[in-house]
Order: structure tokens, then C-alpha cells, then sequence
């Protein structure tokens, strides 16, 4: 079955891309960066934290919003994506799955007690990739029918660094050729330094697009990823990376929970800057009521409706589920995040 990314994909790549045709993901690989902790927690109507989630109770959620149908992505481990096939859950969707195919360190920093997120990224590998695609512990020659997924998220974390920097390409390396050998996509996502350093945010935005295009060049069509995910830096540094080339297809990532402004804000100002694809995890995953969220990410990408009104929207909806929002509607009203703050103020 061809799917709604497949679709996609070929009409922005021919030139005819419409808003329509804008690209929404779920990150659902929250397991890949921690533990007990990796699903949204359980709560009660009025926001009351109950515990944390089950892993069976994860799985429905992911289930739940694949049978919606708005997303055009659902990003899972690789383990979770075998539990979801035994279930049937993409059998006759047109959501496309995708595994995580690698989990740098810097993923690491729901781990309790753990101090990863406070080192330097390091690149890490845990999925088979043949064993994903084939169930096979071998990259498999002859024809045989795809297993879970053709498509993964590779990830690298750029530190400025030549002794770190030159560890994650090498390793980056070797997994191109690992897909290479089973046939396998990827799309390429690519975080800032997760250590402080002295960049301010245009400058920042300045050094990823170089490290992009730096790290890339020497790749051919064959071998090169299907989109980007990238920090959102600014309005500056995105329609700079989408002007340069405009056959690198971009994703925005979604960052930490925000605000439901910020999370419309995003949408909005990725779409207008050159982004063709969203890829959200704790933005959807937090929120109180994640399926009515979709509804309205989709409208904010289809035009329909403008990041103040569908807030007012969300938790309109809200109400009429019995849910007590989070924060009160003047709070979440407000752009809490820098660059969509600074972006706001720059239009104004």
C-alpha cells in the first residue's frame, strides 16, 4: 500500500507542494531516551498526575492515534513497532511507521538518576536493521516480503568539537552503508550541541545549516536521507537551508512541551519559513488531549485557522470533554519559546 508520506514526498519533490500536502508526525520512540518514564503519564480529568503509563497502555495510545488517521508518520523503537504489527495496527493504514534506527546519548535524559544529558552526545546504535525489515539476523539477497519498515530517523547531535564531531559522522557513515547494504531509508535528524556553548541563536542557526550541508556533501542521491529534522533557530536559519537547497526536504522538531501556542506557533512559522514536516513527540504526547490536538495541528498546517483562534479552539474542546486544561486559556495563549517569540516581534 502506497502511503500518505509516500504521496507527499513525490509532490513536494516534483515542485507541487501545497499546504495540504505538509507533513505531521508523532514521535512515539519516548522508550528509545528512557524508561518507566517513556509514555505520557496517566491522568485524572482535572490534570492530576496517576502514574506513570504501562507499556500495553503506550502501545494503545500509538494505536489510537494511528486509526485517527491525521498523522502521516508514527516514529516507534523497533520494539514497539513488532508489538504494534502483531496487532494489526497498520495493516490497512496509509501511516506510514518508522523506527528509531539509532539513540545517541544525549536521548538519554528522562533515564532517572542518570547524568547523560550533562556529557558530551555520543553516537549509539541498538536497532538490527535486517531484523526490522526482513526478521533476519543478515542483510537477505534474495526477494523477500518487508518484515516492519523500510524507513528509520538517524540521529546526530553536532558539538563543535573536531573529536566528537568526527566519532558521529564516522558513525554516521557506517550506517549509511549499513542501509545501503539492506536496502533501507532514513531521514536525518540533526540537534544542537547539547552542551552549553557561546553561540548566539542566529550564529547557532548559521553553524547547523553548514554542518548540514558540510556532513552531506560528499553523499550521493543513492545514499542520502528522505528529509531532515532540525531544530527550529529561527526564521532566518531555516529559509536560508531551504533557499540553498531546495532538494533538501525539511523537518522541524518539536522541542519541549511549550505552551499550545507554541506548539500552533511552530507549525505556522516552520511552514511559512520552508518547512515541509513537523515531528512532534512531547507536544503531542503531554498534552490533555492529544487526539483534539492533531485536529487542530492539522488545520494550523492546512491554513484553515490561525495559532490564537485554534488555542481558543483546543480548549473549547477541552471543556466539552470534561478535561481541566493544564494551564488557564491567557496562559497558554502566550509564545513562551525564544525563537518564535523573536520571530513574532520581527513580523510585528
Amino acid at each position: 500500500m502506497t502511503t500518505k508520506l509516500d504521496e507527499k514526498l513525490a509532490r513536494i519533490r516534483a515542485g507541487k507542494y501545497k499546504p495540504t500536502d505538509f507533513i505531521l508526525a508523532d514521535a512515539k520512540d519516548g522508550d528509545m531516551g528512557s524508561g518507566v518514564l517513556g509514555a505520557a503519564p496517566k491522568r485524572a480529568a482535572d490534570g492530576t498526575r496517576l502514574r506513570g503509563k504501562t507499556r500495553a497502555e503506550y502501545l494503545d495510545d500509538i494505536q489510537a492515534v494511528v486509526k485517527q488517521g491525521i498523522v502521516d508518520v508514527m516514529l516507534v523503537s523497533a520494539s514497539n513497532l513488532e508489538l504494534l504489527h502483531e496487532r494489526g495496527v497498520f495493516k490497512k493504514s496509509k501511516v506510514k511507521p518508522v523506527i528509531r534506527a539509532n539513540d545517541t546519548t544525549d536521548c538519554w535524559g528522562l533515564i532517572r538518576h542518570g547524568t547523560y544529558h550533562k556529557q558530551a552526545s555520543r553516537p549509539f546504535r541498538t536497532a538490527s536493521l535486517p531484523r526490522v525489515m526482513y526478521n533476519a539476523s543478515a542483510p537477505v539477497k534474495t526477494a523477500k516480503k518487508l518484515y516492519l519498515t523500510d524507513l528509520g530517523l538517524y540521529s546526530i547531535t553536532m558539538m563543535n568539537d573536531v573529536e566528537a564531531d568526527a566519532r558521529t559522522l564516522e558513525a554516521f557513515s557506517a550506517f549509511r552503508q549499513d542501509a545501503a547494504n539492506n536496502g533501507f531509508k532514513y531521514f536525518l535528524e540533526v540537534f544542537n550541541p547539547n552542551l552549553p556553548h557561546t553561540m548566539e541563536r542566529e550564529a547557532l542557526g548559521e553553524y547547523i545549516n553548514d554542518c548540514i550541508l558540510r556532513c552531506l556533501a560528499g553523499v550521493m542521491k543513492a545514499d542520502r536521507p528522505q528529509f531532515l529534522k532540525i531544530v527550529y533557530n529561527g526564521p532566518k536559519a531555516l529559509e536560508e537551508l531551504a533557499t540553498y537547497d531546495p532538494s533538501l526536504v525539511i523537518g522541524i522538531l518539536g522541542g519541549g512541551t511549550g505552551t499550545t501556542r507554541d506548539t500552533f506557533e511552530l507549525l505556522q512559522q516552520g511552514e511559512r519559513y520552508g518547512a515541509r514536516v513537523a515531528l512532534f513527540g512531547r507536544k503531542i504526547n503531554q498534552a490533555e488531549a492529544p487526539l483534539t490536538l492533531l485536529t487542530f495541528m492539522r488545520q494550523i498546517t492546512d491554513g484553515t485557522i490561525q495559532p490564537d483562534e485554534a488555542v481558543r479552539a483546543y480548549h473549547g474542546e477541552l471543556q466539552k470533554l470534561g478535561l481541566k486544561p493544564f494551564r488557564s486559556l491567557e496562559e497558554d495563549r502566550v509564545i513562551t519559546e525564544e525563537p518564535l517569540k523573536r520571530a513574532t516581534l520581527k513580523a510585528a
